[in-house]
């Protein structure tokens, strides 16, 4: 198996819109193509099952 090093980036359609993912050894983030901010995941969160939490907190904290 390869062990992710470095950024890995890809472009990802959902509903019709463009999405870049960054898949990273810190975790993933996934923004509108074009913008900088977006959703970001840490790999501990998503082992831990507190994705969920992670993503109501940042999305709490944008309002």
């Amino acid at each position: 198996m390869t062990r992710l090093d470095k950024p890995l980036r890809r472009e990802v359609l959902v509903d019709g819109h463009s999405y870049t993912l960054t898949i990273d050894p810190e975790g993933m983030k996934l923004v509108p193509k074009g913008r900088r901010k977006g959703v970001e995941l840490g790999w501990q969160e998503i082992v831990s099952g507190d994705a969920g939490l992670a993503l109501a907190l940042q999305a709490s904290l944008e309002a």
